[in-house]
């Protein structure tokens, strides 16, 4: 009985020691300072780490700031049973890894295939009877604008300007005229009309070059010339003219939309002539010859491709040129109602 007395408290104190032992073995490793472990030579490769539980190393208050990790080799362990929730990664360093030869076709989605995406986009699928689409831009179209087609009551005339093109965003042929056709007397035509290459230099400005022919004079001419949007939303164009004899004729005009409502629009426009040498038989000096300003209001209708107007128009005569008519006994300006309409299609 004595031998029983003395050997019960020994086997408790052992059992008490077997207990504690891991719970010091994790305090132990929870103090332990990782910030110099080189583990550059470590190979983890064949390692299972399936059933380790890490939760309770209290790897929370290790710092992995200083752990070079840049010769592990981790691609065949097993990670699934691994808890590193508690683990801080805000610090560890693992630009030194390799991942060139890690293997990531199993992740879901995997590789694109090198075809993946054809260059036309249709990625093998027919486009049926409709055949292959294609950009609205790259297609050529057409179209006609009338800018005016009004006729003036005091001068007993018929003023037109209009341009047709076709071609694309990018390249257009253009057919332009504008002149005044008289109603009375020996009914008179002076027109101007150029046959151009037009193609856009920037956002707002396009340049035009062709040929032309002046019926007013009854030559020919090379034309070139700009056309855009000035700052204010001012309409803007400017072309040169030179004519076969060695005449040079510039044309200035600009043009405003003030819109009143969604279909009252009231359009100022101004429009300056100049020549580079005299031609007294047909009135022209050199200099600025000619300026003339118009006002009109108009009324959009027919998602504004229609818009009739009222307004009035002045010509003057400057410089050499108004003496000029003064000597000849010819009006050197004049003003009168204006009516007629604009469209587009």
């Amino acid at each position: 009985m004595k031998i029983y007395k003395v050997g019960l408290p020994f086997i408790g104190m052992s059992s008490l020691m077997l207990l504690m032992s891991p719970l010091a073995n994790a305090a132990e490793m929870s103090n332990m300072d990782h910030g110099s472990m080189d583990m550059s030579g470590m190979d983890m490769s064949d390692m299972d780490h399936s059933s380790m539980d890490m939760s309770g190393m209290g790897m929370s208050d290790m710092d992995h700031s200083k752990m070079d990790m840049s010769g592990m080799d981790m691609s065949d362990m097993d990670h699934s049973g691994m808890d590193m929730s508690g683990m801080d990664h805000g610090s560890m360093d693992m630009s030194g890894m390799d991942h060139g030869s890690m293997d990531m076709s199993g992740m879901q989605g995997g590789k694109a295939p090198a075809d993946a995406r054809s260059p036309d986009y249709s990625n093998g699928v027919p486009y049926g009877r409709f055949g292959k689409p294609v950009m609205m831009g790259s297609l050529p179209l057409w179209g006609v604008s009338v800018d005016d087609l009004g006729y003036q009551f005091d001068d007993d005339q018929i003023n037109y300007e209009f341009d047709t093109w076709y071609g694309t965003d990018s390249n257009r042929v253009t057919l332009r005229s504008e002149g005044s056709i008289q109603t009375k007397d020996d009914k008179e035509i002076d027109s101007l009309t150029s046959l151009s290459y037009w193609k856009p230099l920037s956002i707002f400005w396009n340049g035009e070059a062709g040929v032309a022919y002046d019926t007013e004079n009854d030559k020919s001419a090379v034309m070139a010339g700009i056309a855009g949007t000035a700052p204010y939303f001012i309409e803007t164009d400017a072309r040169a003219y030179l004519y076969t004899d060695g005449q040079v004729r510039l044309d200035l005009g600009a043009e405003y939309e003030w819109r009143l409502d969604q279909h009252w629009v009231v359009i100022p426009e101004v429009e300056l002539t100049a020549f580079s040498k005299d031609d007294t038989d047909n009135h022209i000096t050199k200099g600025f010859n000619e300026f003339g300003a118009d006002v009109r209001l108009t009324y959009e209708m027919l998602s504004r491709q229609l818009a009739p107007y009222v307004g009035i128009s002045y010509e003057t005569a400057l410089g050499n040129a108004r003496d000029l008519r003064r000597q000849e006994d010819e009006a050197f300006d004049s003003s009168s109602v204006t009516a007629g309409v604009k469209f587009w299609f």
